[in-house]
C-alpha cells in the first residue's frame, strides 16, 4: 500500500528527448521529500510503469509530458516540481544560442538547411523514428554518408533510403544503427578500440562492440567500424547497406580484413553477400549469428588466426559458483545481439520464452512465461519514449526485484552489461546493491541465485573493464570478458552440472 502526497500531471506540447527525461527523473527522485518519481513521454509503456508505481494516470496521447511525484508532504510536493522546472530549463539551455538577449535563433530548422552550409561528410540522425527518414532523406540529397541512430522508422523507409543513397554513392547506416567508428571516432554506443588493420561491417551494434572490444583485448585494432541496423541482412531490406559498406571498406587501404556481423541473417541474403565477397580484393570473414554457427569469441579468434595474432585467455573474474541442482535460467539482455546469442547456445534448454527470433512474444509475455527466460530489453517495443537499457537501467532493475521477490526455486541469472562511450557512466553503481539484494532474497527463502555476467568493454573505455568487472565479483557475479563463454557457463549451471572452470 502506498501512501505520502501524489502529483499526476500530462503537459501537451512538451517534448524532450529521453535521455532528458531520465535525466529529469534522476534529478526529482533525489530531491529531498520525495520517495519516487517519473518524468517521461506518455508512451503506453511509460502510463504501465507509473501505474505499477501506484500512481493513478488519466488518459493520456505518447505526446504528452507525464509527470508523477510522490512526495512526503507539499513542501516536498513543491521541491520535486521545482526541481523538475530547474532541469528542464537548464537543459533548454544549453541547447540555445550565445548570442545577445533578444537575437534571432540561427540554428537551421531541417538538415538540409544545417548542409548547406557545412562541409561534413556525415549526418547523425537521432530524432523520433517518425521523422528520423525526413531528415536523412535531406542528408542524402545533399550527397552526405548519414548514420541513423533513431529506431522506429519503417522498412519501407528504409529500403527507400538505402536505395537513395546507392544511387547517390552515399552510405546509409542506419535506422537504428547504434555503434560506428570512423577514421577512429566513435559515434553512438561505441568502445575505446586502437587503430588497426581490421575493419568491421555490422548488421549489430552489441555485435560489433563485443567483435572491436575482444580484438582490443588481444592486441588488434579497428580500422572503421560501419553500423548498418539490425535489419540490413533480412529479406525485406536485402543487405543493401552492407553491399555499399563492403565495397567501402575494400577500397579502404588501411582496412586489411574485413568481419561482417550479423544477428541471424536471412539465407539468401548471405549467399548473395557470399558472391559479392568472393570478388573483392580484401579477404572477408562472416560473423552471422545462426544454429551450428561459430559464436562471436570464434569469430574473433578466426580474426587473430588470419592476422597472425595469438588467441589470448579471455578475462573471467570472480569466485566460483555453486551448482548441483537445476535451476531456472533468466537472461536479461541490453544488448539484442548478445541476447540472441545467448539464446542460441543455450537451445539445449528449450523450450526458451523470449522477445526474440521465430518464436519470439511480447517481452511482458516473455518475462511471465518459463522456466528459462531471454529477454531483450533493448528491442523497439521497450524503448519507445524512454532511453535504451544501455542508458538508463531501470527496467531490468526492476524485472530482476520481481523476479527474486516471486521465484520458487534456485535461479541463474545471466546478463550483459556493455559499456563504453554513450553507456552508463557506471553500471554497476545502481548494478551491485540490486544484485545484493536479490541474492539476499532469495537465501531468506532457502533457494540459490548464480549471477553470471558479460560485460562488453575494454580497460580503456571510460567505466574502465577492470574497475567494472571488480565491482561486480564483489557482489557475486561471475564476470567474462566473452558473451558466448557467459552463456554457455550459464547454462551448464542451470542443467545442474558443475562448470569446468576456475576463475581469478
Amino acid at each position: 500500500m502506498t501512501s505520502g502526497l501524489d502529483h499526476v500531471e500530462l503537459r501537451q506540447g512538451q517534448y524532450h528527448d529521453s535521455v532528458t527525461l531520465m535525466q529529469a527523473s534522476r534529478t526529482v527522485s533525489a530531491t529531498a521529500g520525495v520517495r519516487e518519481a517519473l518524468i517521461a513521454m506518455a508512451t503506453a509503456l511509460n502510463v504501465e510503469l507509473a501505474q505499477g508505481m501506484g500512481f493513478q494516470v488519466p488518459q493520456a496521447a505518447a505526446a504528452q509530458l507525464l509527470i508523477a511525484v510522490r512526495a512526503d508532504d507539499q513542501a516536498g510536493l513543491d521541491a520535486a516540481l521545482s526541481a523538475l522546472t530547474a532541469a528542464l530549463s537548464t537543459r533548454s539551455a544549453s541547447r540555445g544560442t550565445s548570442g545577445a538577449a533578444g537575437a534571432e535563433d540561427p540554428r537551421p530548422a531541417t538538415t538540409a538547411a544545417a548542409l548547406e552550409d557545412s562541409d561534413a561528410a556525415l549526418a547523425l540522425i537521432s530524432v523520433p523514428g517518425p521523422y528520423a527518414a525526413i531528415e536523412a532523406f535531406d542528408a542524402v540529397a545533399a550527397g552526405r554518408n548519414v548514420m541513423i541512430f533513431s529506431d522506429g522508422v519503417t522498412v519501407e523507409d528504409e529500403v527507400a533510403l538505402k536505395h537513395a543513397g546507392r544511387a547517390a554513392g552515399v552510405l546509409v547506416m542506419g535506422p537504428d544503427c547504434g555503434t560506428a567508428i570512423v577514421s577512429g571516432i566513435a559515434l553512438g554506443f561505441a568502445n575505446v578500440v586502437r587503430r588497426g588493420p581490421v575493419g568491421i561491417v555490422a548488421a549489430s551494434g552489441t555485435g560489433a562492440q563485443q567483435i572491436s572490444s575482444l580484438l582490443e583485448t588481444a592486441g588488434v585494432g579497428v580500422s572503421h567500424l560501419l553500423g548498418l541496423g539490425g535489419r540490413d541482412l533480412s529479406a525485406q531490406v536485402g543487405g543493401l547497406g552492407a553491399e555499399l559498406a563492403l565495397l567501402a571498406l575494400d577500397a579502404d587501404p588501411d582496412s586489411e580484413l574485413i568481419v561482417l556481423v550479423s544477428k541471424p541473417p536471412d539465407p539468401e541474403v548471405t549467399q548473395r553477400l557470399q558472391t559479392l565477397t568472393d570478388g573483392l580484393s580484401t579477404p572477408v570473414q562472416f560473423a552471422l549469428l545462426g544454429p551450428r554457427q561459430p559464436d562471436l569469441t570464434q569469430a574473433v579468434e578466426s580474426v587473430l588466426a588470419a592476422v597472425g595474432t595469438t588467441v589470448p585467455t579471455w578475462p573471467v573474474v570472480g569466485r566460483p559458483q555453486h551448482a548441483g541442482q537445476v535451476a531456472q535460467l533468466h537472461g536479461y539482455f541490453a544488448g539484442g545481439t548478445l541476447a540472441a546469442e545467448a539464446l542460441l547456445l543455450a537451445d539445449e534448454l528449450a523450450p526458451i520464452s523470449t522477445n526474440l527470433g521465430p518464436g519470439a512474444v511480447p517481452a511482458a509475455q516473455a518475462l511471465s512465461g518459463g522456466p528459462h527466460v531471454v529477454v531483450d530489453f533493448g528491442e523497439d517495443e521497450l524503448t519507445r519514449g524512454r532511453a535504451h537499457p544501455m542508458i538508463d537501467p531501470s527496467l531490468r532493475l526492476d524485472q530482476i526485484a520481481r523476479l527474486t521477490e516471486s521465484a520458487d526455486g534456485d535461479l541463474v541469472l545471466l546478463l550483459d552489461v556493455v559499456l563504453g562511450y554513450g553507456a552508463e557512466p557506471d553500471p554497476a553503481q545502481s548494478l551491485v546493491p540490486a544484485l545484493r539484494t536479490a541474492a539476499q532474497r532469495m537465501a531468506d527463502r532457502g533457494h540459490e541465485l548464480n549471477v553470471v555476467l558479460s560485460l562488453c568493454g575494454t580497460d580503456a573505455d571510460p567505466q574502465s573493464w577492470q574497475c567494472q568487472a571488480v565491482a561486480l565479483s564483489d557482489a557475486g557475479a561471475l564476470v567474462f570478458a566473452s558473451n558466448a563463454q557467459a552463456a554457455r557457463h550459464a547454462v551448464v549451471l542451470a542443467r545442474g552440472a558443475i562448470p569446468a572452470l576456475t576463475p581469478r
